[in-house]
């Protein structure tokens, strides 16, 4: 019997088409519509979600045998940007880019620091300060940040189209050492157990007031990474719902507030990353770097879904991109001046191919 095989994880091929000919897209549904096996599928909220390893392996093989779904290009288009909250034209993070990262809950334990950065005694895998070195690393001359600056948005910018003017607002390539805004521990109470969406959105309000973000112009090129404790399942993460990470925006009187719902990938093992590029204990946490660096870049250039930079499917940056192992676009290694980080590759509609650095 054939089988996929990735990074230890089999899917027997048998299993696979049984579950693939019993699916049918619902009537009426146009050919745009998402992949039955995504994990964003009936829930609209998860944008740029991230799926394990194993559901996009079946994602594929479901789309390889679907025309309806099967993809032939991954150029993204600018969806026109918003208008909401009095900005006008927003569409990416066109300004100094701001990542707070909000370690949501008392299940975290108690904080430390540690060579200027915070700890947590319930932390396995050292993931706070490695993220933390991650966005203090971000514009210190790597090359991945690069292939963001492309996309733009702005009154020059045209919706529908897949390049930008020379007058629109691009993507700005981060100013080394300042992308990391700030970092919070509300350990006020325990998170949920299985923090819903709304919830989500409210710690993102939440973290936006801690930081004194109190109005649309402080929120717009801000966006909030909560942060859920090992053992926590936010949203079904690691308990059925097939997903890594996502990441969305909720309007308040602060403005729009572009946050990413990010679970301790680590309790997913390689489902989620964990040795996809480096093997051993040097590969622990490249899920945390490979996962959020998704969902980072896809908030830089779709800040507020979907009005920014996707396909005409809906995928963004790094969706196209995702889980490449070898080839053009895999992922792989970044160094920056605060460590050398596995990242995955984003589409530049430059060149028409995923990159992992330009």
């Amino acid at each position: 019997m054939s089988a996929l095989l990735k990074h230890g994880k089999v899917i027997a091929f048998s299993s696979l088409v049984a579950a693939l000919s019993g699916a049918a897209l619902a009537a009426g549904q146009s050919s745009l519509q998402v992949n039955p096996y995504s994990p964003s599928y009936g829930h609209q909220y998860r944008h740029g979600v991230i799926p394990t390893m194993e559901t996009w392996h079946v994602m594929q093989a479901y789309e390889s045998a679907s025309n309806r779904l099967k993809v032939t290009r991954k150029t993204l288009f600018y969806g026109g940007g918003t208008n909401d909250s009095g900005i006008a034209n927003a569409g990416v993070t066109s300004g100094p880019e701001k990542v707070y990262l909000v370690f949501y809950g008392s299940q975290w334990g108690t904080q430390h620091s540690s060579g200027g950065r915070v700890t947590f005694s319930n932390d396995p895998v050292n993931a706070a300060p490695y993220l933390q070195n991650l966005f203090l690393g971000l514009g210190t001359g790597e090359g991945w940040s690069t292939v963001m600056t492309q996309y733009c948005d702005g009154a020059a910018a045209m919706a529908g189209s897949a390049s930008c003017p020379k007058n629109a607002n691009f993507v700005p390539y981060p100013a080394g050492g300042t992308v990391l805004a700030g970092v919070w521990y509300d350990n006020s109470a325990a998170s949920p157990q299985q923090a819903t969406v709304a919830q989500l959105a409210q710690e993102a309000l939440n973290a936006a007031a801690h930081f004194g973000n109190t109005t649309a112009a402080s929120n717009r090129y801000a966006q909030y990474v909560i942060l859920s404790a090992t053992g926590t399942n936010p949203d079904g993460f690691n308990a059925g719902a097939n997903f890594c990470a996502w990441h969305d925006y909720t309007t308040s009187t602060a403005g729009n507030v572009a946050y990413t719902n990010m679970p301790y990938v680590y309790d997913a093992g390689a489902s989620c990353g964990q040795n996809f590029v480096n093997a051993g204990v040097g590969g622990v946490d490249d899920g945390f770097s490979i996962v959020e660096g998704h969902e980072y870049a896809e908030t830089i250039t779709d800040q507020f879904p979907s009005f920014g930079w996707v396909t005409k499917r809906g995928s963004e940056t790094g969706d196209v991109c995702a889980w490449i192992s070898s080839g053009q676009g895999a992922a792989g290694n970044v160094a920056m001046k605060t460590g050398v980080f596995a990242m995955q590759s984003t589409y530049s509609n430059n060149n028409g191919a995923c990159e992992l650095t330009l």
